[in-house]
């Protein structure tokens, strides 16, 4: 709050509501308004159009208002556009759609957020955020619900809901613009008059119409409402012209009304009303509750309500005028008059705690806000140098951007696979956390939602917490986990993203269906995922069906290596030799691989040892596996192989760097992933490389300028052949690699900003 003048962004677009609600801002005090230029493409917009009047009152800067413009303020308009918002305005109303909106909103808006509501037929709102969320974690949180409202259109609303929503409850009564009663209905045409949208595609319409043509079967009618897809019943009006709807509501002899809901209720009657029309309506409904529970046109059965129409249908004016004139009184809480108390005090409630709030708020007692980093798995090569680069990012990100974050590097407690040593290469800064994985049942993992100050309903059984010790890391304000390997869900305390390099499991057989599934669970109950490769983006689209909104592409980090850390090309190495790094996943392609090895060897005369080295290698030939199973034999059958074949087993990292730097050429046969950074090592060290061809390769070659030689995984004669040309050709290959300058482009530092740019959007 300062002295800038009191401004409310109204964050919707019914057109009818917006007619009542703007005004009443204006009279209750609220000096300028922004409206929001973009809605979604849906049939249940149907009510909705854009207002731009109110930004001729607007005193922000144009530039500002030209970015809240372009927002989307119904899903995610993202950080920039929260920014501006919280800079110049007080107070915002808004529609709830997708639980991303609520959580973006949470995180970025300081200003008082009023979630309006003006009732459900047939559900309540915490149902309404349960399936938002897909009850796999509940969204409102004591982050999310900080100057949060409940911006009830009723007063009975709040009654339904529990408590933790009650209790922000506030009445902003339901308002016309216009509520008098013109009285410029004659009746001429002897028709009902039934509203009915979206026939052919809306199960709950679809009922109501099957009702209403049961019920009204053999008297004359018409409905009206939108039909994106056409009816075929020839009494369907569809969309009109809105002097065309008034003159039906002038002319028609009835309108009926099935909504019988006790919260909900349209705008249509109450434009029959403001018209003179006689409206006959059910009993039970919210209609009841604006005086109508004793009015002549209410009817408590299908059957009385017919006997009604009949007799206006047949000009009954006793009937007629009886309803006309006692009716008009559902018009009188619709007034300005009638509601403008309730506004004035609602928003000056608001207003009050927004006030307050902001007063308890300094940079002083902010505590410093923390990002876990987690391997879920016993990650090694690849993967865990992937998670360091990660983690790393994040610190040099956030510290650049100004911003005081610590980093928290979560792996499992498992000495024989984590010795100390292999962190040595994490900056000190990065606090290192082992932890074990806990199964949580149910009623602890409400329990745990509750101290975590999340309210709302939790689906599953059971969940997987990272313990570690101390506070389960709830102690970080986001987990990042690194793949989607995750069995069960996550103990929902906090906001996790992933970060996925590859969802092999489209191209081979890695695990079953329901394996799979699991996974793919856990991939959509992210706040996002991050992918490194458009190849990968792809594949969560189309493979895993994640929304393409939620899919994050981030710069792909590779290790760096620095001259003087290089070990000495040795001129005079008589032990030639190229490397082919790997370990014993399916997808290396080892059967392809040995047997171009074999044909590079006995048909083209190869020259060069190859030395094999990775996690897990030393165990190439002793594995029971269908895919290493005939390795064997072609190892047996060929004298070449057994002579040139070099097992050197997972390397401490200066051993691999010295092997490396000493190599003809690396080489990548792998079929297809997220794609290897060793080829970009192999450029630190003046190295060429022979790779793969497929798509996550090319993605690398271009982002570091690499000037990779290309082998078909599927055909060991190409490979083979291409193994002999590196032979030949790695000296001239090697003047080809990218300077030092250029690869120094592609640093952590240098990238670090792109992934604090997208990762801050989630604390």
């Amino acid at each position: 709050m300062n002295n800038q003048p009191l401004r409310v962004m109204w964050l919707l677009n019914h057109t009818t509501a917006r007619n009542f609600e703007v005004p009443m801002l204006k009279r209750i005090g609220v000096q300028e308004i922004f409206l929001p230029k973009k809605y979604p493409a849906d049939p249940a917009f149907r009510s909705a159009s854009v207002d731009w009047s109110e930004d001729e009152q607007l005193t922000i800067p144009k530039d500002d208002l030209a970015i809240l413009n372009d927002a989307d303020w119904y899903h995610n308009p993202g950080s920039e556009a929260w920014q501006i918002a919280s800079k110049h305005f007080d107070v915002a109303f808004f529609i709830l759609l997708t639980t991303d909106f609520l959580k973006s909103m949470s995180r970025h808006f300081k200003g008082a957020k009023i979630w309006r509501t003006y009732g459900l037929p047939n559900t309540s709102y915490h149902a309404i955020l349960d399936l938002l969320a897909h009850r796999e974690a509940p969204v409102w949180s004591s982050v999310a619900s900080k100057n949060l409202w409940f911006g009830q259109a009723y007063a009975h609303l709040a009654a339904e809901e529990p408590n933790f929503i009650a209790k922000k409850a506030v009445l902003f009564p339901v308002g016309l613009a216009d509520a008098s009663v013109r009285d410029e209905w004659n009746g001429d045409d002897k028709r009902i008059f039934f509203i009915c949208p979206d026939l052919a595609f809306n199960d709950y319409y679809e009922n109501v119409y099957r009702s209403f043509r049961k019920t009204f079967d053999g008297l004359p009618y018409v409905i009206g409402g939108a039909q994106p897809i056409s009816a075929s019943d020839t009494h369907v009006l569809g969309y009109l012209p809105s002097e065309q709807h008034m003159q039906n509501m002038r002319q028609l002899r009835v309108m009926y009304y099935h909504g019988a809901e006790p919260n909900h209720i349209h705008y249509h009657p109450f434009e029959a009303v403001r018209s003179g029309m006689p409206l006959v309506f059910m009993a039970g409904g919210l209609l009841d509750r604006l005086g109508g529970s004793d009015l002549p046109g209410r009817s408590k059965t299908p059957k009385e309500a017919r006997r009604k129409i009949e007799r206006i249908l047949s000009g009954d004016r006793r009937l007629i005028d009886s309803i006309r004139q006692s009716q008009q009184r559902l018009l009188e809480p619709m007034k300005a008059d009638a509601c403008e108390a309730d506004w004035r005090a609602g928003l000056g409630r608001v207003l009050g705690k927004l006030r307050e709030s902001s007063l308890t708020i300094s940079s002083a007692n902010k505590p410093k806000k923390r990002i876990a980093v987690f391997l879920p798995a016993a990650y090694r090569g690849g993967s865990l140098r992937g998670a360091k680069l990660l983690a790393r990012a994040i610190a040099t990100g956030s510290r650049l951007d100004g911003d005081d974050i610590e980093v928290v590097f979560g792996h499992l407690d498992d000495p024989a696979c984590y010795p100390k040593e292999t962190f040595e290469d994490l900056p000190a800064s990065i606090k290192r956390r082992p932890y074990r994985w806990r199964t949580v049942p149910h009623d602890e993992a409400v329990r745990a939602c509750a101290y975590a100050g999340l309210s709302g309903s939790l689906q599953y059984q059971a969940y997987q917490a990272p313990d570690d010790g101390i506070s389960q890391f709830t102690d970080c304000d986001l987990w990042i986990v690194v793949s989607d390997r995750l069995l069960s869900p996550l103990l929902p305390v906090r906001p996790y993203l992933l970060m996925v390099y590859d969802y092999l499991q489209r191209y081979q057989t890695t695990f079953d269906d329901d394996t799979n599934q699991k996974f793919v669970a856990r991939a959509h109950a992210a706040e996002a995922v991050m992918v490194t490769t458009a190849f990968t983006a792809s594949d969560a689209r189309q493979f895993a069906g994640i929304p393409a909104k939620k899919i994050k592409k981030v710069p792909m980090l590779a290790p760096e290596f620095f001259a003087n850390e290089n070990p000495a090309r040795l001129e005079s190495d008589t032990d030639a030799f190229f490397l082919w790094t790997t370990n014993l996943n399916p997808h290396k392609n080892h059967e392809n691989a040995f047997k171009a090895l074999r044909l590079y060897y006995e048909k083209y005369e190869g020259s060069l040892n190859c030395h094999v080295t990775g996690v897990d290698t030393r165990e190439l030939f002793k594995r029971d596996v269908r895919h290493l199973r005939g390795l064997r034999d072609i190892r047996s059958s060929s004298a070449a192989i057994k002579q040139h074949l070099r097992i050197e087993g997972e390397l401490p990292e200066e051993r691999y760097q010295a092997q490396l730097g000493h190599a003809a050429f690396l080489w990548h046969p792998g079929r297809i992933d997220n794609g290897t950074f060793s080829v970009v090592e192999a450029a630190h060290l003046g190295v060429p490389a022979l790779s793969s061809d497929y798509p996550a390769m090319r993605e690398i070659d271009q982002q570091f300028v690499l000037h990779l030689t290309w082998m078909d995984p599927d055909d060991p004669d190409n490979m083979a052949r291409q193994l002999k040309r590196m032979e030949t050709d790695s000296e001239t290959l090697r003047r080809s690699l990218p300077s030092a300058e250029q690869l120094a482009g592609q640093s952590v530092d240098r990238l670090a900003g792109a992934y604090w740019s997208m990762i801050k959007d989630y604390l």
